[in-house]
């Protein structure tokens, strides 16, 4: 049990790790540089939200993973998961690591759109696992109008 619930907060932190390595490297070059809609935050904020979000989604990933154990039928929303966290992943990489906001305006829609599938599965599985998500899907509204505005002002 415990080595699930470790393995469900981990694997989240270290896809928001490995991002961070394609951030890091553009903050003070080419993301400095990028004209931002004035409700932009401060850039130390980011590192502090995604982890709390990451912790977040994965005490969620870990209560539908108990019940996996009961139900097969939770498989797929289980899965799905792991999916979504791929597309989560690689928006750093699109946005920071490639330079892309229109490529990362894309994932960051299709991320969306997973969150809000997953709250609406995960409610008729865990309600706690859905509710978790709730901050993850405000914060990525809040981070998809703030891409589009980058896109928009660029």
């Amino acid at each position: 049990m415990w080595k699930k619930f470790i393995i469900s907060i981990s694997v989240p932190l270290l896809a928001g790790f490995i991002g961070s390595f394609f951030t890091f490297g553009s903050i003070d070059s080419w993301y400095s540089g990028l004209n931002k809609p004035v409700f932009s935050p401060p850039n130390w904020l980011f590192g502090p939200v995604w982890t709390i979000l990451y912790v977040l989604m994965g005490i969620s990933v870990y209560l539908i993973w108990r019940k996996l154990e009961k139900n097969e039928k939770v498989r797929s929303a289980f899965i799905f998961f792991w999916v979504h966290l791929f597309f989560n992943a690689i928006w750093s990489i699109i946005f920071f690591g490639l330079q892309s906001p229109v490529l990362a305006l894309v994932d960051i829609v299709i991320i969306w759109l997973m969150i809000l599938m997953m709250i609406i599965w995960y409610w008729k599985i865990e309600k706690w696992s859905s509710i978790l998500l709730w901050p993850y899907i405000i914060w990525v509204s809040f981070a998809s109008v703030l891409n589009l505005s980058i896109v928009m002002l660029n």
